[in-house]
Parts: C-alpha cells; structure tokens; sequence
C-alpha cells in the first residue's frame, strides 16, 4: 500500500522554487501557462466556431425555408395537391410560390435578380423577414395593385428607389419556335423592402403577388413552382410529407429541406472546426512537452534523494506515484486556469466591442459566441489525456532508477 502522506510531502518538495536549479522551476512554470493558454485558445476558438455556424444557421434559415416543394416535372404543383397537404398536415403552414429571373431598372440603374410571386397573407406566416416588411403596411394596398415590388433594402439603395416609385422590370418569354427569347417589360410599384441581414439576399430577392406573375408568365391560376413549408420539426415532416404525397395525385413533386440546400456549406464549416480542434490541441501538446522536460530534470537532479527514498524502504510504484501526480498538478493547474481565462475572454468579447466584424460581408457586426457542452468536454478530456501521457514516461523514469548504482558513483 503506497504512503500517501510521504507521496504528497514529495510533492510540495518539488513544486518549490528551487533556487539551485531556477531553470526547472521556470520550465515547470512554462509548462503550466503554456497549458493554459492552450486550453483558453481552444475554447475560445471552439466557441467563436460554433457561434458563427449557429448565426449562419438562423441567417439562411430565414431565407431558406424549413422544407421546400419543388416540382420535377413542366406541369408544376396543383392547388388540389396544395389542399390535400394542408387537410393531411393542419399543424403545418404552406405557402405556394412562382418564380422566376429579371432585370429591375429604375431612373439610375439595373440590377438583376429573383422574382418571387406569393400569397402576401399566407408568405408572412412563414417568412420572419417578410412579415417584418409588411408590419406597417396595408395588405389591401398590395392587393389593390398585383403589380407591388417588395425588394430588399440594399438593392433599393443601390437602386436609388424611393416608397410608391416605379421600376421596371424585364422578363423574357421562350418564343413557340423555341430558338429564341423575347423580352417582356413591366412596371411595378415599389411597396416596401426588407432587411435579412444577408447582402447577398438583401441585393437579390423580390417579392410580387402571385397574380402578378402568373399573367406575367402566362400560367394558368392555381399552378405553382413550389411551396414554402413551415414545421417546427422538419426533420420528421419531410418523411410525413413525401409518404403522403405517394398518395396524392400530382405530375411530380420533390421535397428538400433547409439543411440539403446548405449541406456543403455547413459541412466545409464542421470540417474547418474539426481541423482547429486538432491544430490547436497541439498548442496544448507541444506545452505539455515542457511538463515532460521539467520533470526529467527533476528526476536527474533528484537521483540521489530518490536513491536514498528506495534504500530507506520506498517501493516502486511510491515514486512513480509521486512524480506523475506532480505531472498531472502542473498540467491540470494548467487546464483550470485556461477554462477560467476563456470564461473571462468570453465574457469581454461579448460584453465589450472588442473586436467588431464588417456586417455587409458577415450579416453581424459582433463575435458571436456559443461554446457547446459536447466541445468543452472534448476540449477538457483531450487536454487531461495528454497531460496524464506527459507525465507518465518521466514518472516510469523515477520508479526505474538503479539506487545502489546510484549510492556506489555518487
């Protein structure tokens, strides 16, 4: 049974300074803050990853609807298929759509963009951004007109578009020898616009009545592109959906959900996050080297007290004990100290502008910040494991000391 009372008097021994051997003390000391910043760093970064693929997750998540209809066929998508969804899911909202590519034109410029026709009543219900447009606004207005533009803030800047000024806007019709294209011109007033939080969205959405569009593109009321569906849990629904639609009549519809029309982008970001786990847990590595190097020359300048500990009586496992607890004091000391620093750092960056982005290229102007339960465990048990592996060689080296060698030359 080791002594524990003499393994921790070891222990307080040599985490003195030792003012004969500074240089061990100051490596010891290295190992630990260079532990600690390592822990700080990763955690950090973890949670600065996490929180910019959630503030892009709630970013394409407005303009990108939980599920989507979409339809494989010319014939589009029915409004008898859309009533059937909504008798078969009431706990669900559906909002068909047109769509379609066009030039908008006003006194200054051009631009180029998409054109969404929708039920204004119904797109609101399901579209955060759009419902923020249209609180101030009379949907009789846009009613009484079909041909009202909502359009997105920085385009209408960009445009030098003011409220109930017309634009024009260019579409093209596939001529019936279908060799060539024709354009078809016409005037929208402007009704309003809306701010995503997305440039890339802001500069390129439109939203008209679907009425609108439909004489637009000479279809046929009723007939749809696709349809907006909101579900809490779309995940669930979009198998509810595509086994009920085995049992609807229709020409051709597929069903994608937000997280399809995004998958490579969030799986580029998982895969970055991944590989700055890794690169910065070798921060963390190359301090536990130091932690490796003290200890070794703990072990060498204390050869000949650990000789006499094993002479007066010391087992083994006594000294090996020892020296891989005081290992695991520094290295743990370390690992405390970098949680506690990035809770701090955490802290500031949230609280105070530190560090501010540009909002036309991130959609944000703060870091945002959101460390997952499941990254700071990983981080935490990564860290104790190479620390634990760092102290054991050192460790292993004191047990295995020759003592009468030792006695005998020294």
């Amino acid at each position: 049974m080791p002594n524990r009372s003499l393994i921790f008097f070891l222990i307080k021994r040599y985490l003195r300074f030792d003012k004969s051997q500074p240089f061990i003390s100051i490596t010891a000391l290295l190992a630990f803050f260079g532990v600690a910043v390592g822990v700080m760093v990763l955690i950090v970064a973890m949670a600065i990853m996490s929180g910019m693929s959630k503030e892009f997750e709630k970013k394409l998540f407005v303009m990108n609807y939980p599920l989507t209809l979409y339809t494989t066929s010319p014939y589009g998508i029915s409004e008898e298929v859309v009533q059937a969804l909504e008798k078969e899911f009431p706990n669900l909202l559906f909002s068909p759509y047109l769509q379609t590519q066009s030039l908008i034109k006003s006194a200054h410029s051009m631009n180029g963009g998409v054109v969404f026709g929708v039920d204004f009543s119904k797109e609101r219900r399901i579209n955060e951004v759009l419902n923020d447009a249209l609180k101030n606004m009379d949907e009789k207005e846009l009613t009484k007109n079909p041909f009202s533009l909502i359009i997105g803030k920085s385009l209408r800047y960009s445009l030098n578009l003011d409220l109930n000024q017309k634009a024009d806007l260019f579409f093209t019709e596939l001529e019936p020898t279908g060799l060539t294209l024709s354009p078809i011109m016409k005037r929208f007033v402007i009704k309003g616009g809306f701010d995503s939080g997305l440039k890339s969205y802001d500069m390129s959405y439109m939203y008209t009545n679907i009425q609108a569009l439909s004489a637009i593109r000479r279809l046929p009321l009723g007939l749809y592109d696709g349809v907006h569906v909101y579900s809490k849990t779309p995940m669930k629904d979009i198998e509810n959906i595509r086994n009920a639609l085995k049992t609807i009549n229709h020409h051709g519809i597929g069903i994608e959900g937000w997280w399809q029309q995004n998958g490579n982008f969030f799986s580029a970001m998982e895969l970055e996050k991944r590989a700055l786990f890794i690169v910065l847990m070798l921060i963390i590595l190359m301090a536990s080297l130091n932690i490796i190097s003290s200890l070794l020359m703990v072990v060498m300048n204390r050869r000949k007290e650990i000789a006499l500990l094993f002479s007066m009586g010391s087992s083994q496992k006594e000294i090996q004990k020892t020296f891989f607890y005081l290992g695991n004091i520094i290295g743990l000391g370390g690992v405390i100290l970098g949680v506690v620093l990035a809770f701090i750092s955490m802290y500031l960056l949230s609280v105070f502008p530190i560090i501010s982005l540009p909002e036309d290229v991130y959609g944000i102007n703060t870091l945002p910040l959101d460390l997952s339960l499941m990254d700071f465990i990983l981080t935490l048990i990564g860290s104790v494991v190479i620390v634990a592996l760092s102290s054991y060689y050192p460790s292993k080296k004191a047990s295995s000391i020759d003592a009468l060698s030792v006695l005998r030359n020294e």
